[in-house]
């Protein structure tokens, strides 16, 4: 079995008296899709924005490649191959999907006053990463807004893969998708795990995470309630886990069994 890419243990972060996460433990491993769930509150959110360098935990340790790291701030992460895909993906709707791909890494040509932005080399590259990643776009120029918002997880997806993500988190990638863009954004995430990129997918939705995922590691109220390999827990367990199991199992018991 591969060594992990990057390695969080007993990863705590508190907000002055608020502790939004009390000893996570959690890694991902080349080529692997290692999914993080939870129940809104649970903490996911925080835990992300510590893996990539947002937030500086208040205790643990964090190994990337096998050397200890720590990162200062975002770009520290971005520079040493952690990619996040956030929920609102920071896209400009009316600029083309080739300027949302290249944004602020723009290739050029000519020097001096002659230098600009190479918009053919950009759209040609444009055109086929996205190709790999199984969009064939009408015209790489087209605004990204015109694109559904499976084919714009997957603009988004492809600039991470192409800028070289080791590490690929994924935020809630299929919360506000339809059944057909859900399903090509997953097929997307299984691309880019065969290309060796570790995937962490953050997500509430369990048959989504099933379908996609390698290991699962449930994370409620701050604190990690075990790790799972595909295969060794079903869909009601994890979703048991998630919600609190024994507490609804409570409550249904005081209710009469209405829950």
């Amino acid at each position: 079995m591969s060594h992990p890419i990057i390695h969080m243990e007993n990863i705590s972060k508190h907000f002055g008296n608020v502790i939004a996460l009390n000893g996570v433990t959690f890694d991902v491993r080349p080529g692997e899709c290692h999914c993080l769930l939870g129940d809104n509150g649970a903490g996911k959110s925080t835990f992300i924005k510590t893996m990539s360098g947002v937030h500086k935990p208040t205790g643990g340790s964090i190994t990337f490649e096998g050397r200890p790291m720590s990162f200062d701030s975002p770009r520290d992460a971005m520079e040493a191959g952690i990619a996040t895909v956030f929920q609102d993906l920071a896209m400009i709707p009316l600029m083309s999907v080739t300027r949302n791909f290249f944004m602020g890494r723009e290739p050029t040509k000519g020097r001096g006053l002659f230098k600009r932005f190479d918009i053919d080399t950009a759209n040609d590259i444009t055109r086929a990463e996205m190709r790999r990643m199984g969009i064939n776009l009408r015209s790489p120029e087209q605004a990204v807004g015109t694109l559904s918002g499976g084919e714009r997880q997957t603009v988004a997806i492809a600039r991470a893969v192409y800028f070289g993500a080791k590490v690929l988190i994924l935020d809630e990638p299929t919360s506000a998708l339809g059944v057909r863009q859900t399903s090509n954004v997953l097929a997307t995430i299984d691309r880019v795990r065969s290309q060796g990129i570790g995937v962490v997918f953050i997500s509430h939705n369990v048959r989504h995470a099933l379908a996609v995922g390698d290991r699962f590691t449930v994370l409620n109220r701050g604190q990690t309630l075990g790790t799972a390999t595909k295969g060794e827990i079903t869909a009601t367990e994890l979703q048991d886990l998630m919600a609190g199991g024994q507490e609804l199992a409570v409550l249904e018991g005081s209710l009469g069994g209405t829950v």
